[in-house]
């Protein structure tokens, strides 16, 4: 029966391939926005952790998530340096890393901290930062880069870069007076932080000191050397990380930040917010799965279209089998068999492409949306998903010749 339905597909080789590559593709979208969804979640989850609080400007708590941790959007305000330093004093707070964002190199998003980021940050559970060459920062125009930047831009330590202002892809206006120097290379870790070149506060400050409201004051310009010797004391910053001595005080620090009266700030829980944004884009999770599995429909639907049209041209040779002996239990298993190859093909091939897309797509994916997309085995729900397309498959070679025995019994046709 194997034999026979491999010499059937030969003989109708082009409505074959179609339905293969038809499945094929449904799978691949199936598989595809299930691989997504799970590894945009896990990345997401592995970006930051140890830490209690986010504190940012007042907006809302998936605005201050998205652009403090995961580089995605803009501050809608900064915090004053003054403010800073009043949080940090607070008598439950062990450590805060101050951030500050605004610049750019290269499309890649330039981050102004201090060394207490490369000290207490943490990200997929307690892992730290590690340096892959190099070393952290000490110098006002020092910077480490993150994996992803240092690869793309193929940067070594030693080579000097310029920050640009602004952080879109694409910047006219750069700090082309005063170049950083490449001190350090992070190693790979799978989030935003691959993304990011790495300077000091005072550095930030250093190539904004002869600028005013965004733009550069007309006829001043101050010297690296001359701004070495100036006050480079920040004056504002974006957003702060907070690790508390003892996570009961977190309400009562997020309280106080809330409620603090110099100016208007936002304290948020990484954990609330971020499930804050998975109730968000749920309803969208749920609509592309639901639209991947009726294309997945539509390719099984075109497959059980084609067996039952190839059927209705293939009574003759039904016919012709029945009389060298083939018995009707042949006939229904070599429907079943054709059905039940074309159905395997189309996986086996949609997962082949899926890693074949997954392996082109990642550096894009990761490039765009700073998402770390892992290609690993199958999961036990993506094995669940393949079974159930399979199923569906076993399912369409029953009932075709059940459907093509109406009104007419397809046995007694053949006979």
């Amino acid at each position: 029966m194997f034999a026979l339905a491999l010499k059937s597909f030969r003989n109708r080789k082009f409505t074959t391939i179609f339905t293969i590559v038809s499945i094929a593709l449904s799978v691949t979208l199936l598989l595809g926005v299930e691989r997504i969804r799970k590894e945009t979640r896990t990345s997401f989850t592995n970006t930051i952790s140890g830490t209690d609080l986010i504190v940012g400007a007042r907006s809302g708590p998936i605005q201050l998530l998205l652009y403090s941790v995961f580089r995605i959007g803009n501050a809608t305000n900064n915090i004053s340096w003054k403010s800073y330093q009043e949080i940090a004093r607070n008598p439950n707070i062990k450590w805060t890393i101050p951030i500050s964002l605004g610049d750019s190199h290269k499309g890649y998003r330039v981050m102004g901290t201090n060394a207490d980021y490369f000290e207490f940050f943490r990200f997929a559970g307690s892992r730290r930062l590690e340096l892959s060459a190099g070393r952290i920062f000490k110098g006002v125009f020092d910077a480490v880069l993150g994996a992803e930047v240092a690869q793309a831009l193929n940067y070594h330590v030693g080579d000097p870069i310029i920050i640009a202002h602004g952080a879109g892809e694409i910047s006219l206006i750069k700090h082309d007076d005063k170049p950083f120097n490449v001190v350090g290379i992070l190693k790979k870790t799978g989030t935003p932080v691959d993304r990011t070149v790495h300077v000091l506060l005072e550095g930030i400050e250093a190539i904004h000191i002869d600028w005013k409201e965004g733009a550069p004051i007309p006829g001043m310009s101050i010297s690296p050397d001359k701004v070495l010797d100036m006050d480079l004391t920040p004056k504002a910053i974006t957003a702060l990380f907070v690790g508390l001595k003892s996570r009961i005080a977190a309400f009562g620090v997020q309280r106080f930040v809330n409620d603090y009266t110099q100016e208007p700030l936002l304290a948020i829980l990484p954990g609330v917010a971020l499930q804050e944004l998975w109730d968000l884009i749920g309803v969208a999770e749920k609509a592309l799965l639901a639209v991947s599995g009726l294309v997945v429909v539509v390719g099984l639907s075109g497959m059980l279209i084609a067996l039952m049209t190839s059927l209705n041209e293939r009574r003759r040779e039904m016919a012709i089998l029945r009389s060298v002996g083939a018995r009707p239990l042949h006939v229904f298993s070599l429907i079943i068999g054709e059905s039940a190859i074309l159905t395997m093909a189309g996986v086996v091939i949609g997962i082949v492409l899926l890693y074949v897309l997954l392996l082109v797509g990642r550096p894009v994916i990761s490039s765009g949306f700073g998402l770390f997309i892992a290609i690993g085995g199958l999961s036990k729900y993506e094995l669940l998903l393949i079974g159930m397309v399979c199923l569906a498959g076993f399912l369409i070679g029953i009932s075709v010749p059940v459907f093509m025995s109406r009104p007419r019994p397809l046995i007694r046709s053949l006979t």
